[in-house]
């Protein structure tokens, strides 16, 4: 390959066949591939690149801290939990078409996060875009954003994932303002893909951080009318394996 071709392929971005140039050659020879056949190979070897290098974006941008998959959840170790429910659901995977929020309230390692990060990693690997964030650093980018008032530009950031989760919600004391920009965000007319959410204080209890009673029963009537709920109130701790534990 001379160096012209290369500054090309560079600029085109077309790595594959940067660096699987003299691969292809040889293999077209060996298996005498027509020009069509072996254009057909290297356009599908540099779709299949592509996409594998879209996802590492995906995945990267999520901001997932650990990569919980569903695959390696001890569900073994965690008999109170519905497998059945979260399996069929993980399986089926139709909330994302039906705009259907998932929250899962239970106690400190339970394996709540865990389960929330599998169903965002599998979003991703389908081709969607998603982020994980924890509530208390997302309440206070909320509030930094009003200071500088990008609150607009933050809102529609967190408002165009296909899959957002919310973790740990009910850890921080929160301001009005920031009450107001939460509920702004989950609100119906605002966010209208699935969110899903982990928390380790039942519903009655958020009225203890958010400090808003009618801003908290709109927020909880609105993250509930259409949602699956899943209770591991009766969960024990655990520790789920990482995807390179298995």
């Amino acid at each position: 390959m001379d160096e012209e071709l290369t500054k090309t392929l560079k600029s085109l971005r077309l790595w594959g066949l940067l660096a699987h140039w003299d691969e292809y050659l040889t293999l077209a020879e060996q298996k005498d591939f027509s020009h069509v056949r072996l254009l057909r190979h290297v356009v599908a070897e540099e779709s299949k690149i592509h996409a594998a290098n879209a996802r590492k974006l995906r995945l990267a941008r999520a901001q997932i801290p650990e990569p919980w998959r569903m695959e390696t959840f001890p569900f073994d170790q965690q008999p109170k939990l519905d497998k059945k429910k979260i399996l069929s659901l993980y399986d089926a995977f139709d909330f994302i078409t039906k705009k259907q929020n998932i929250i899962w309230v239970g106690p400190t390692g339970s394996g709540k996060t865990s389960l929330a990060t599998g169903f965002l990693i599998e979003a991703i690997e389908r081709g969607l875009t998603g982020r994980f964030v924890t509530f208390p650093k997302l309440v206070a980018e909320l509030f930094r954003s009003v200071a500088d008032h990008s609150d607009e530009k933050v809102l529609k950031k967190y408002l165009s994932y296909d899959c957002l989760v919310i973790d740990e919600i009910g850890y921080v004391q929160v301001e009005p303002v920031q009450v107001g920009l939460f509920f702004t965000l989950l609100h119906q007319r605002h966010r209208r893909k699935p969110t899903l959410i982990t928390s380790n204080l039942g519903f009655s209890e958020w009225r203890s951080f958010l400090k808003n009673d009618h801003l908290t029963a709109a927020l909880i009537d609105r993250l509930t009318e259409n949602s699956y709920v899943i209770n591991m109130k009766n969960c024990v701790s655990i520790r789920p394996k990482l995807a390179e534990e298995s």
